[in-house]
């Protein structure tokens, strides 16, 4: 078996940090200084400079803004539907970034293996089954699904939200696996 920081972290070429347009080299680099390495998905993406801009606008406006939805329940949507979607990157990447929020060393696994069975709320599984309703079969969603919503608090505001951070991960996820993308080794062991 062949040392994973061995391994090509895509299929696609990887720019050099110092070819890039400034304004994605001085992201990476913030990204850099505050989790401690450049995650993968940056370098990867970085091979099309307007679609990576685009890609972490996009990002950024649903996993960083003021919503009902916690941070952490953002980061539990994309887990179990990363899962469903075989996308190995993320549900490595984001699940560190679930345990970290959730403070809890468990919780991404749980999650992704089975979210019904996890030790999660009704609240985010309610979340969790919008999200893989979403996923999986966007096409029967239907008044039942935002009254569900609603009877756990949630606005119609609150499932866009969901179906938002669902299908922006539906594309991440496609994109990971037909690039090959890789995990960074630091992923596996935060928050454990």
């Amino acid at each position: 078996m062949s040392d994973p920081k061995e391994q090509p972290i895509s299929r696609f070429p990887v720019p050099e940090l110092g070819s890039l347009p400034s304004d994605i080299r001085d992201r990476i680099l913030k990204v850099q200084e505050k989790s401690g390495f450049i995650p993968n998905v940056f370098l990867a993406l970085a091979h099309r400079p307007d679609e990576f801009r685009a890609f972490f606008d996009y990002h950024d406006a649903l996993m960083e803004k003021e919503s009902n939805l916690t941070k952490a329940e953002r980061e539990m949507i994309v887990v179990a539907t990363s899962n469903l979607n075989q996308c190995q990157y993320c549900v490595v990447a984001h699940g560190a970034i679930l345990r970290i929020r959730e403070k809890n060393p468990l919780i991404a696994d749980q999650v992704a293996v089975n979210y019904r069975k996890a030790d999660i709320s009704e609240r985010q599984k309610a979340i969790l089954d919008f999200a893989v309703k979403v996923s999986q079969s966007a096409y029967a969603v239907n008044e039942d699904d935002f009254a569900t919503l609603r009877a756990h608090g949630f606005t119609d505001e609150d499932a866009w939200d969901i179906a938002g951070i669902t299908a922006f991960f539906g594309l991440s996820n496609r994109m990971a696996n037909v690039t090959s993308m890789r995990a960074n080794p630091e992923f596996y062991s935060l928050g454990r």
